[in-house]
């Protein structure tokens, strides 16, 4: 049976579904060393911001039965730093780049846009989960009217497509997707970390310096597919589903919710070349399945 993986996220065409979750990969380059890069959909890399943020001080993360907490807070070297050195790497191999852009204010997240306008990336991915510091360190994802103002002004700043990663963290996740919809996002990438804390008995204090940390890891899977399940039945656009995968039937459970397309996060940390598993996998289950298009799997759940 002829099989196609390939699929379209906003007229840009991925040769197969999966990619690194942004803030779990890097650049890239060390996970370089275990997995063919090229043989993925494409490479999301860690949030950049126009200047070099430091994030928070130890501890940032901590294991749990069933993920990790982090609070890592965005540390990147800043724009142009990242295109001094990592882009040319991965402009190597020949997959998609997807620039995750954050920033403190609208302003700045725009204005990273702007800087990347005539660079060589293919698309780029909004994090609304950002501190928003001129609204009090909201952040911007949590409610829909400051989802439209930020995804407008990045919006306008930008050249190539645009994904809304949206938080989970929300009373309507279909409200927010409909927000960064009507407000111009090209696509949706979701869920983000599951806000959760861990106190370490002994010491009588949080186990993470900032006492509060996302989580991720299998523990948010059944929550995330819930959310994508919701967010593709309120809006048009694309969606790359993420949360706790870590085997390709996790996957495709995300592609039957609705998923165009899904990534990877914290099971990289124990497993590298888990995506290029789950890549296999698909399309095994394809063969075992009958089914020729992996974009079929969406209409299996209508």
């Amino acid at each position: 049976m002829v099989k196609n993986l390939a699929v379209s996220i906003a007229g840009v065409v991925l040769k197969n579904p999966v990619m690194p979750a942004s803030g779990t990969f890097g650049s890239g380059r060390m996970y370089s060393k275990f997995v063919d890069l090229s043989k993925l959909g494409a490479v999301a890399v860690k949030g950049v911001s126009m200047e070099p943020w430091e994030g928070n001080p130890p501890h940032r993360i901590a294991e749990t039965p069933s993920g990790i907490l982090n609070s890592i807070g965005l540390q990147n070297p800043g724009v142009e730093a990242w295109l001094d050195s990592d882009l040319p790497f991965l402009r190597r191999f020949d997959t998609k780049i997807i620039v995750n852009i954050c920033g403190h204010t609208m302003d700045e997240c725009a204005a990273v846009a702007q800087r990347l306008k005539s660079e060589p990336v293919d698309m780029l991915e909004l994090n609304i989960s950002c501190p928003n510091v001129s609204a009090g360190g909201m952040a911007f994802g949590l409610s829909a009217d400051t989802v439209e103002k930020v995804v407008s002004a990045v919006k306008k700043s930008s050249m190539q497509p645009l994904i809304v990663k949206l938080s989970p963290n929300v009373t309507s996740i279909a409200d927010i997707a409909k927000a960064a919809e009507a407000s111009g996002a090209d696509a949706l990438s979701l869920i983000n970390t599951v806000m959760g804390m861990q106190i370490d008995i002994h010491k009588r204090r949080p186990t993470l310096s900032n006492a509060i940390g996302g989580l991720s890891g299998p523990a948010i899977r059944p929550v995330a597919v819930r959310m994508v399940y919701q967010a593709a039945r309120a809006v048009s656009i694309p969606i790359i589903g993420m949360g706790g995968i870590v085997d390709s039937d996790g996957a495709i459970e995300f592609l039957m919710a609705g998923a165009t397309a899904v990534a990877v996060g914290t099971a990289n940390f124990g497993n590298p070349s888990v995506m290029l598993e789950i890549i296999d996998g698909i399309s095994k289950f394809m063969d075992e399945n009958g089914v020729s298009d992996v974009n079929d799997f969406k209409k299996m759940m209508e």
